[in-house]
């Protein structure tokens, strides 16, 4: 019996809430709600005391997917972003569906922002690659080249 009816979102935690909004904004999601989190609920969901973060959910076009960007005032991370390699264990990056990879990867790069690697080209299906966004957060980007491709 399946429990899991769908994937619901992927949480970020950012030192920078507002630029890495704006980043995700830039790669075409919108804004679902901001709102602050704090209190004994919290507390005990994740297991953390005295708990004070803001919060941005920003989803795809289609709804399809979201992302939580949070911003924790307390407790502070003492230890701040890491920009991880691409192989490093834990969740690595998050992969969006394009339909103009260039014109995002060219708006992005006058933005700041750096690819990892390079465009590649995947068995005549995909063209991808690998960004770095703010904080070390590393996005996928995919364009469809073929019919074929499948999502």
């Amino acid at each position: 019996m399946p429990y899991v009816r769908r994937m619901d979102h992927v949480g970020v935690v950012v030192e920078d809430l507002q630029t890495a909004t704006e980043f995700f904004l830039d790669l075409g999601l919108e804004r679902e709600y901001a709102t602050s989190v704090q209190g004994e609920w919290v507390d005990n969901v994740i297991g953390l005391k005295d708990v004070q973060a803001d919060v941005v959910v920003v989803r795809t076009p289609d709804g399809s997917g979201k992302l939580e960007l949070s911003r924790f005032s307390n407790p502070e991370d003492d230890e701040g972003p890491h920009a991880w390699a691409a192989n490093r264990l834990g969740i690595r990056h998050i992969s969006f569906l394009v339909d103009d990879l260039n014109a995002i990867v060219d708006t992005l790069v006058a933005k700041g922002t750096n690819l990892v690697g390079k465009i590649e080209e995947y068995e005549h299906t995909f063209r991808l690659c690998y960004i770095r966004g703010p904080e070390g957060i590393i996005v996928e980007l995919a364009e469809r080249v073929s019919a074929e491709a499948t999502s």
